[in-house]
């Protein structure tokens, strides 16, 4: 990782090389991708049993998984796991259970009604990556919060391998998680079914979930057809320490993001130098017990940082003005500095709320913003379920109340038929 003495210029030479991390897409990805949806949203199934033999090498003819396929594969799962994904889906639902808004209305004089109606989604797609980025623990963070929202069906669509099979931990997630219907099909071509609908696979409202870069591009580029939740970026996570946090969980903490992706940004920001070298050190002793050290030392390399800074203070602006996903606050009094956090998809308080505490377990969702969208964009909630839309009721005695206000307004603007709807009703 780099080491970096703050002086007001150095650190941010190495922040700006961190945020450099390309989040543009490729023409000829984009191409191939209009190409893909294009193909589907025309053909069908035809095509999408096409690009599954080609992309997944899978020949089949039914894309739907049956109940007792997903029966099936729940009862192959260990124990273990599915006690695992259970109480984790507890938690989750108890967190966002407590996001979920009412409809509501309100009276006012001359008897004016007004309110809001608040009702879930009718279909929402989830995405879930197969291979080496299967991970259950994004089926319940997706599917669970549109399940509080109310939302009436879930898709599930999910690459299948080469054997046709779908991993057994993600449709034992799907379960635990209450998905309806689970398709074995992925890439670009399962957004685009989803968008637009096959002749198996329903259109939905809204897609949801991570995938590979073609995966992304569909989303962005289906996006206006149906809603999408974000197009993230690589994961990243953000450190501030101070002298009294421990320099093994420090350590341990950067590689559990640094192994996600060779992308994948790990920065510390800590007010003691002995702090810094001995967590250095500590990440060279652990990685080498670790499946994915290529990829954490490729990450750290290349996205890595560890900064010393001379306050507290500093390392707060320094994570505000960056707005990681992953925020951990490893200093004496956590709770102190928590309401100074103005940017971050999650803060992580203390030593023993390490950053996988979330991404599996807590609640939270760990579906956050990246690349310092932060800033402007929050965590996967309830919300993203929903919609909403306004009532109004105005009596005649009401109305002419406002008559006057709303008639130089609309004229004020040019628009006379705006104006003659209330007039005409005088």
């Amino acid at each position: 990782m780099k080491f970096v003495i703050a002086d007001g210029q150095s650190e941010l030479e190495a922040l700006k090389a961190m945020q450099a991390r390309s989040t543009e897409i490729d023409d000829n990805v984009t191409k191939t991708v209009q190409k893909i949806i294009a193909d589907v949203r025309s053909r069908g199934d035809e095509a999408l049993k096409e690009y599954t033999l080609k992309f997944d090498g899978v020949n089949t003819d039914c894309f739907e998984l049956t109940s007792e396929d997903i029966d099936n594969a729940y009862n192959s799962v260990s124990g273990e796991i599915i006690s695992a994904l259970k109480r984790a889906a507890e938690n989750i639902r108890d967190f966002h259970e407590r996001q979920l808004q009412q409809s509501w209305l309100t009276t006012k004089e001359n008897g004016i009604m007004l309110g809001q109606r608040v009702r879930g989604l009718k279909r929402v797609g989830i995405y879930v990556p197969g291979g080496r980025a299967a991970y259950p623990s994004s089926v319940l963070m997706n599917a669970i919060p549109a399940k509080v929202a109310g939302v009436k069906e879930i898709i599930m669509v999910t690459p299948p391998s080469k054997d046709g099979k779908v991993n057994p931990n993600i449709l034992a997630a799907a379960k635990v998680a209450g998905v309806d219907r689970v398709f074995a099909v992925g890439g670009a071509q399962s957004v685009a079914a989803l968008a637009y609908g096959t002749q198996t696979i329903p259109k939905v409202d809204k897609i949801v979930g991570p995938g590979n870069i073609f995966v992304a591009t569909a989303k962005k580029l289906c996006f206006g057809v149906v809603d999408i939740d974000m197009i993230a970026g690589p994961s990243e996570i953000l450190v501030i320490a101070d002298e009294t946090a421990e320099p093994k969980f420090l350590a341990a903490d950067l590689m559990s993001q640094a192994e996600h992706d060779p992308m994948a940004s790990a920065i510390l920001l800590t007010t003691s130098k002995e702090i810094a070298e001995k967590t250095i050190e500590e990440i060279e002793k652990q990685k080498k017990a670790l499946s994915k050290r290529s990829i954490i030392e490729e990450s750290l390399e290349n996205f890595g940082v560890v900064i010393v800074c001379k306050t507290l203070d500093d390392c707060i602006n320094i994570a505000n003005e960056i707005a990681p996903e992953h925020l951990e606050l490893m200093v004496e009094n956590p709770m102190e500095y928590l309401g100074r956090i103005d940017n971050a998809g999650s803060v992580f308080l203390g030593k023993y709320a390490p950053e996988p505490l979330g991404d599996y377990f807590a609640g939270p969702n760990h579906v956050l913003p990246t690349s310092g969208t932060a800033r402007f964009f929050s965590p996967l909630s309830v919300d993203a379920f929903v919609k909403k839309s306004s009532f109004i009721y105005y009596t005649k005695e009401a109305l002419e109340k406002g008559r006057d206000d709303i008639v130089a307004l609309a004229e004020c603007e040019g628009l006379t038929a705006h104006a003659n709807s209330i007039k005409v009703r005088f």
